[in-house]
């Protein structure tokens, strides 16, 4: 890293360690940390993880308004997101540096995406329907196989519970903005169900600035372009007095996207996923769960009404896991998954389904003041044949509160269809691309904050692009990507506050006259503040959201300038279950992109009217 950059990282963390103890003394007990599956697949909370692991909850999207998922995510450490426009426009989450495809998504543990492009949509899954996410930074292809390479995001939708309480909101505001949302959940103290709907319609921005024959989307077509969604969601489980549970799920979302384009400008979606889990306990050291799910991703592309395109799949997932408490602080884990991924398209594959089985073991162990997971996985694919992938981590607690971790890991991604089998692009002799990554961290917390620092690398080869010699793809690329991520929280003089600090160096490592360039569309700093604060029945607060340049392109010559936005929350409870909230969006109507000529909305105002039981 630059010298600068060194500097700024120093300045800054020693700004949000400081915020974080320098404190007033009547600060309330912190909240109980929240309980996350994801980093190992086992129930753990989220401080005695060895993983870097982030959680957004049901509480902190209600607070901070959060209006679609990368809304929710955007800022966290290590997370960059490049939008191609407005509302429910093409997004790309870039984790640590690694590509967009190296990002496995769960829903309530079932894997999503497409199988042609390899990314999960995540700009049309419902907002208003989530209960938490979990973001795991870092390689987890050892418990998960492909698509982990750079992390994992699990969504966990609303669950319910306790007695029965209806919820509602509506939304209006800039762009001819309305959004509803109704729901019921409820079940008791042993069962759970919950069932929601929710639609959003929107007239959008111009998303493209393209100029005609030449970059962007190829077309100028100066107009708005709209977006429509509409989804459900049910949820239901119980809890029998053996400790066994049965829980069964379902999201759907349908979604009409228009946005300028030469070849399409207009599409229509359905996400849907569809799964189940049971848990019991044959032994009393024994826990046993069998889970599985069909996620769809179907898509029909048109150009001004008259249709182009269809593209459809499917993935079922089935998995088995058995984890084994042999002492106190020592588990065992040891499993098996199914994956079958199918398409069907108007576009001929040669090939158009593929299995993929793995089998993991797990053993996370506890020793006095050290912690320690080793994990082992085996994938077989139909093909690309084997693939072992491992992880291993420690951590030690040098205080109550402050602890020091190591980990390593390797991790696979395994060709998408349209890599090896699109029509005079694909090879069905593709390689997975595959990575080794270290990382070390610091954290801390106390009865007044938390923070944590945490330095990584990852080296990535047999990465997957378009090779102009043979015109198709190739494994022709390479990366090394390294980065420090700061991150602290505080109670300031009343004010709840919340900073994440990254700084990344992903290069390009391809052995070509790319070398030594930033991968595109990576901002090497990107810096988030939150500030919210409660006076009796109204509350405010604030977000500063800000990033450095990045490239658009491998050659480094489209450059995209920094920049910062502001947006500024407010909101009143009329009553203990009505509030109303508003919020303001990129105050100082800044102009920016995170994809070259794909525009960003400007100054937004929207109103919300809510009964939360």
């Amino acid at each position: 890293m630059s010298e600068y950059r060194l500097k700024l990282a120093a300045m800054l963390s020693g700004a949000l360690l400081y915020s974080s103890i320098s404190i007033a003394a009547d600060a309330p007990d912190k909240a109980p940390l929240s309980i996350v599956v994801t980093p190992t697949r086992t129930a753990q909370t989220a401080d005695a993880s060895l993983a870097s692991v982030s959680v957004v909850t049901r509480a902190q999207i209600e607070q901070r308004q959060s209006r679609s998922v990368a809304d929710a995510l955007s800022g966290l450490p290590g997370l960059d997101f490049s939008v191609n426009g407005g509302r429910g426009t093409a997004s790309q989450v870039f984790m640590r540096g690694t590509e967009s495809d190296h990002v496995l998504v769960l829903v309530d543990g079932v894997k999503i995406g497409s199988p042609t492009l390899g990314q999960s949509p995540l700009e049309h899954l419902p907002i208003s329907q989530i209960e938490r996410i979990e973001v795991v930074r870092g390689p987890r292809s050892s418990l998960y196989g492909s698509e982990a390479l750079g992390g994992v995001i699990q969504i966990f939708t609303r669950k319910g519970g306790g007695e029965l309480s209806p919820s509602f909101s509506m939304t209006g505001g800039s762009q001819e903005t309305g959004e509803a949302t109704v729901g019921l959940s409820g079940g008791g103290a042993n069962s759970w169900f919950n069932l929601s709907a929710s639609g959003t319609d929107t007239q959008g921005i111009n998303a493209c600035r393209g100029v005609l024959n030449r970059a962007g989307c190829f077309v100028n077509e100066p107009d708005k372009d709209a977006y429509r969604s509409v989804s459900g969601n049910a949820r239901a489980g119980m809890r029998f007095e053996n400790g066994a549970e049965l829980d069964a799920h379902w999201l759907r979302t349908e979604s009409d996207i228009f946005f300028d384009g030469g070849f399409v400008n207009e599409g229509e979606t359905m996400q849907q996923v569809l799964g189940g889990s049971a848990k019991f306990n044959p032994h009393e050291i024994w826990r046993a769960t069998l889970a599985g799910g069909r996620s769809w991703d179907n898509s029909d592309n048109f150009l001004n009404g008259v249709k182009r395109s269809r593209f459809d799949g499917t993935r079922d997932t089935v998995s088995l896991q058995n984890d084994f408490t042999v002492a106190p602080r020592h588990v065992l884990t040891a499993g098996a998954d199914f994956q079958q991924d199918k398409i069907s398209s108007d576009t001929v594959y040669p090939v158009t389904e593929r299995d993929n089985t793995g089998v993991f073991g797990q053993y996370q162990a506890g020793l006095g003041k050290h912690n320690a997971i080793v994990s082992l996985r085996h994938d077989d694919n139909e093909q690309f044949g084997n693939k072992t992938t491992g992880n291993a981590a420690w951590g030690y607690d040098v205080t109550q509160g402050l602890r020091v971790n190591a980990s390593y890991g390797t991790a696979f991604k395994a060709p998408t269809f349209n890599e090896l089998y699109f029509p005079f692009f694909g090879d069905p002799d593709l390689k997975p691309e595959t990575a080794r990554s270290s990382e070390i961290g610091l954290s801390g917390d106390h009865p007044f904050g938390t923070w944590g620092v945490n330095l990584f690398e990852t080296r990535i080869k047999n990465l997957i692009g378009f090779d102009s010699v043979i015109f198709r793809a190739n494994n022709i690329d390479r990366s090394r990507i390294r980065g420090l991520e700061l991150q602290a929280g505080a109670l300031l003089a009343g004010w709840q506050t919340h900073a994440n600090l990254t700084l990344m160096d992903p290069e390009n490592r391809s052995r070509n006259a790319n070398r030594g360039n930033v991968l595109p569309r990576r901002a090497e700093e990107s810096l988030r503040v939150d500030a919210d604060r409660e006076f009796g029945r109204f509350g405010i607060g604030a977000s500063v959201l800000a990033a450095g340049k990045r490239y658009d392109d491998l050659a480094n010559r489209q450059e995209l300038e920094p920049y910062v936005t502001v947006d500024l929350r407010s909101q009143y409870r009329v009553t203990d279950k009505w509030v109303v909230q508003g919020r303001a969006e990129n105050l100082l109507d800044r102009d920016y992109e995170t994809a070259e000529f794909f525009n960003q909305p400007g100054r937004s105002v929207f109103l919300t009217l809510a009964y939360q039981h």
